[in-house]
């Protein structure tokens, strides 16, 4: 890693304004779906594909574009992520269900370029060459609080402006595009921090991204990473559905509730980081079995509410699967970050925050299954699947 020839403390500020700022572009649309079900007439396999398509994006370019940032740089690839993001917004304002899925889809590919190759960036310039002040684990938290936020602001300022501005599908999204716009310009001024020298390494080498196969990433990283949007997309893109579904008054306020779950969910994901961070500091079992255990716990409340009529029950299970989404993200960025080798660490990152997106898929399978049982149904049957993973990370000693 290249080091600046005096500490440049704050020079990670505009690459963590551009993870938020990508990370809202990301996370607008999810606090919108109610209103497209609502004003559009989009059904709910319609709008679980509309959450998916976005991680078809997103996968392949974090595979990709994590290992090229560390072939050749961070700084190319977060600038063509923060291009892409605003293009992605520009056309989800045109409203027609093609341009919904090619922005979902740009959103994803911004997103994937981002997420490795800023969360690598902000972790180099957060390390003690540049701030000599900083303790283990600040570039993780940052990286993780930045793009939390921005999953969190997101959705809030979008659903709540949806829920009372007129042309609400298109002003919505006037926030993103504006505060877009505005992190471009540091985001050039930000310096590079991987050598020439390194940046050499040729691509076909960078891809190959052999820490994968370190025990502690498969045996602590792999299993826990998927919760991390299974968690968040139950909150944001199921239960608020289930409201509209079911009518009554409530549902006629059911855009602003679906902000506010949004807003809570992601906003309780942020606020735990820090404790988590602080249980994972010596070994990030701690912060992994937290994380599992709120997703449990989240889940089965998830399916008491989806069984019953009262709406009250989603304030509870955004808090404890918010708890869940901020605890294993930390603990698995944190752990990618310590086991990834120095020349692959945004390679691996990529690989982690591919693995959580595969939760992403949650709402798309779920709406599918209703078909062969309801959604409480469902919902114990992944909290099954929490508790086994809360179960794994509790008895294995092999990672030690």
């Amino acid at each position: 890693m290249s080091a600046p020839t005096t500490p440049r403390p704050r020079a990670w500020i505009p690459v963590a304004l551009t993870m938020f700022a990508i990370g809202w572009g990301a996370n607008q649309f999810v606090s919108l779906l109610v209103a497209y079900r609502r004003d559009e007439g989009l059904s709910a396999v319609d709008v679980a594909a509309l959450v998916g398509v976005y991680a078809l994006g997103l996968i392949p370019a974090l595979l990709l574009l994590g290992p090229v940032s560390d072939a050749r740089g961070r700084s190319p690839v977060l600038r063509a992520a923060a291009v892409v993001s605003v293009a992605a917004t520009g056309v989800l304002l045109l409203d027609h269900l093609w341009a919904l899925y090619a922005g979902r889809l740009l959103a994803g590919v911004a997103s994937g370029a981002a997420f490795a190759a800023g969360s690598a960036w902000v972790r180099e310039l957060s390390g003690t060459a540049w701030d000599p002040t900083t303790v283990p684990g600040t570039g993780a938290r940052r990286a993780a609080t930045a793009l939390s936020a921005g999953f969190g602001l997101g959705p809030l300022v979008a659903g709540l402006v949806a829920q009372w501005a007129p042309h609400a599908l298109t002003v919505a999204y006037l926030p993103h595009l504006v505060l877009a716009l505005a992190v471009l310009v540091p985001l050039w001024r930000a310096p590079e921090t991987v050598p020439r020298a390194e940046a050499a390494v040729p691509l076909r080498q960078a891809l190959r991204v052999r820490s994968v196969a370190r025990t502690r990433f498969r045996r602590l990283v792999v299993p826990v990473a998927p919760w991390v949007f299974t968690a968040a997309t139950v909150s944001l893109a199921v239960l608020p559905g289930l409201l509209v579904a079911r009518g009554g008054a409530a549902a006629d306020y059911a855009v602003a509730v679906n902000a506010v779950v949004a807003g809570l969910t992601l906003g309780t994901g942020v606020a735990v980081q820090p404790l988590a961070r602080r249980l994972a500091a010596q070994d990030t079992r701690p912060a992994a079995r937290l994380g599992c255990a709120a997703v449990l716990a989240g889940l089965l409340v998830a399916a008491g509410y989806a069984a019953s009529p009262a709406p009250w029950l989603l304030l509870p299970t955004a808090l404890l699967l918010g708890t869940g989404y901020g605890c294993c993200l930390v603990a698995g960025l944190l752990e990618t970050q310590r086991v990834a080798a120095p020349h692959e660490l945004a390679g691996l990152t990529g690989v982690f925050y591919a693995l959580t997106y595969l939760g992403f898929a949650a709402p798309l399978v779920l709406a599918a299954l209703t078909a062969v049982a309801p959604y409480p149904v469902l919902l114990l049957v992944l909290a099954g699947l929490a508790a086994a993973t809360l179960a794994w990370t509790s008895l294995d000693r092999r990672t030690g």
